[in-house]
């Protein structure tokens, strides 16, 4: 996974975002092998949904979520794509034996 680090991306308060495939990460944040592993699951993920569709999917779950709890955090962690990979970033062999569409337990 290709990472950037900068002070643009993400916004402050954020430690990274992953873009396409690219991990960008505020120069002040340390990133480690767990986080790493969180995105690489979202990279898998956005292969998947052919990126275009991962993020009009987030952005919809994520507005959803929202209405229904009332809490930007609350509606972040309960994202399909997130419990996967908050679920599995410990395993550094999931993406090895992880089923195609696994997110969609979580929806």
């Amino acid at each position: 996974m290709k990472i950037i680090r900068n002070n643009i991306i993400p916004f402050r308060g954020f430690a990274a975002i992953n873009l396409f495939g690219i991990l960008f990460v505020r120069k002040d944040s340390v990133i480690n092998a767990k986080i790493i592993n969180h995105e690489e699951i979202h990279s898998a993920q956005m292969k998947e949904m052919l990126y275009i569709f991962y993020y009009i999917w987030y952005l919809i779950e994520w507005f959803i979520k929202l209405i229904l709890y009332w809490n930007n955090k609350f509606a972040y962690r309960n994202i399909s794509f997130e419990q996967e990979a908050y679920a599995h970033e410990n395993n550094m062999d999931y993406l090895k034996n992880r089923k195609h569409f696994y997110w969609m337990k979580f929806v």
